[in-house]
């Protein structure tokens, strides 16, 4: 995939919780892996865990973002008209998106072949990190670069997660911001459809300061 140009097309949910940990979904319809989901997570202490499905998307993954653990295995996202259940190892989340707001009707009306475009995200990447304090232009570490174009945004307005057994507690701003790489979300919880391109780097150099990540296959989801 050396120097190749990837999309994806999809959802990207991310909310606080009441405990402090904050959770970010990626829901793809379309992508060169096919349909897939996974989720970022960061604890109170700063610790990253991806929860994600396969080796070889895995591989891109911690490619484009930093964490300390990640876990393979089944993630499953089901969606009834407002209502998205997510189950995924040692998670089971469960939330509910309300009316487009302005911001939403805004990101509906531009032509869908202008907004997937990376220079349209790059023109706009000012306006987001005001309104909404997320990006949607960036390098990753190793290298590269990504462009978020949004197409539409639903407020989160409730939502119950359980991770490792524990009860996050109730919904929460996404504060303070999660720190994967890159990637960004808005500090309401909200879920953004997005298309996402990435122009993967020539060389994607290692960072010493970065600690070896923990490999887990839970044989259970």
């Amino acid at each position: 995939m050396t120097g190749a140009r990837l999309r994806f097309e999809g959802w990207i949910a991310g909310l606080g919780t009441s405990s402090g940990v904050r959770l970010v979904l990626g829901h793809w319809a379309r992508s060169p892996f096919g349909p897939f989901s996974d989720v970022m997570i960061e604890r109170v202490d700063g610790e990253r865990l991806l929860l994600v499905p396969t080796g070889a998307i895995r591989d891109l993954v911690t490619s484009l973002y930093t964490f300390e653990e990640v876990r393979t295995g089944p993630v499953r996202v089901d969606v009834l008209r407002q209502h998205w259940s997510v189950t995924a190892p040692g998670l089971d989340l469960r939330f509910t998106t309300g009316p487009r707001g302005p911001l939403g009707r805004a990101l509906r009306a531009v032509p869908g072949p202008l907004a997937v475009r990376p220079a349209w995200s790059a023109l706009i990447d000012p306006a987001a990190r005001l309104l909404s304090g997320a990006r949607t232009r960036g390098e990753s570490r190793s290298g590269c670069r990504e462009w978020y174009g949004a197409r539409d945004l639903r407020p989160i307005t409730t939502a119950a997660a359980v991770f490792e057994d524990r009860d996050l507690g109730p919904l929460a701003p996404v504060r303070p911001p999660v720190r994967f790489g890159f990637g960004s979300v808005p500090r309401h919880p909200a879920a953004v459809r997005v298309t996402t391109t990435v122009a993967i780097a020539a060389h994607t150099p290692t960072d010493p300061t970065i600690p070896p990540l923990r490999w887990s296959h839970p044989s259970h989801p």
